[in-house]
């Protein structure tokens, strides 16, 4: 299976995706850290201003948002960026036979890596506002695994219909900019009250409050969970029934 084989690759896909990152910020002096530096004026600058919107307390808004954008860039990477996953590869594809997975870990490590860059951002918040989230916030790393599970088959979806529909990631840049609205990270859940619908049906929540619920000394609930298994099951049933049809044709399509 092309999945498995392009695991056997870790050496290369690890590599080609650090190498990626090595090449798109040389001769920086912050190198990937601008990335960080940016996400962390970002917080602390739209944080004071919402928290003033909201009148909420600066010390509990700034860290509900700040894990909040944090996974919400993680997520929403994988889906602006993947439309180019093959057809970004081409001088690869089409000179070397590597599993196409190859180019889906690629991809996926580096969003990985970028992440844990921005990370450092949330560390920040956490001490300088002395929270302490305790042992619960291991649960985050649960969360964190889901988002990467379901943005390695997700890239590799939106990779192969972008390949053959180059409309596609505009279509879902715009969509994105959407779900960015109906999914709480600027507002708290529990502020819908009728509406509560809007986050129950709203995939990309029950992924963001696995990762950020923890991260803020909470426990998902049990709907999250169930969501996320869900989400999952069927992401990896669509993913793996596209790239066992049209495999083979992902290198016309580029």
């Amino acid at each position: 299976m092309d999945l498995l084989d392009g695991l056997t690759h870790w050496r290369l896909w690890g590599s080609l995706g650090w190498n990626e990152i090595v090449q798109r910020y040389r001769r920086s002096v912050l190198g990937p850290f601008w990335l960080t530096a940016s996400m962390g004026v970002m917080v602390i600058a739209l944080g004071v201003v919402y928290a003033e919107l909201f009148q909420q307390e600066v010390d509990q808004f700034i860290p509900f948002f700040c894990s909040g954008i944090l996974v919400w860039t993680f997520m929403a990477s994988y889906l602006t960026e993947s439309g180019t996953l093959f057809t970004g590869s081409e001088c690869y594809i089409k000179q070397i036979s590597l599993p196409f997975s190859v180019y889906v870990f690629r991809f996926n490590w580096t969003k990985l890596i970028i992440f844990l860059h921005n990370f450092i951002v949330y560390l920040g918040v956490v001490i300088y506002f002395r929270i302490w989230p305790g042992s619960v916030a291991l649960l985050a790393i649960i969360g964190l695994l889901a988002i990467v599970v379901n943005g390695i088959f997700a890239s590799l979806t939106i990779g192969m219909v972008s390949a053959r529909f180059r409309d596609i990631p505009q279509v879902i840049n715009s969509v994105v900019q959407i779900l960015f609205f109906l999914t709480p990270i600027f507002w708290r859940p529990d502020s819908l009250s009728g509406h509560a619908f809007i986050t129950r049906y709203n995939p990309f929540f029950h992924l963001l409050q696995l990762a950020r619920a923890p991260l803020l000394g909470e426990m998902p609930s049990t709907e999250n969970y169930f969501a996320v298994v869900l989400i999952t099951v069927l992401n990896i049933g669509v993913s793996v029934y596209l790239l066992s049809r049209f495999r083979w044709r992902i290198a016309y399509w580029i």
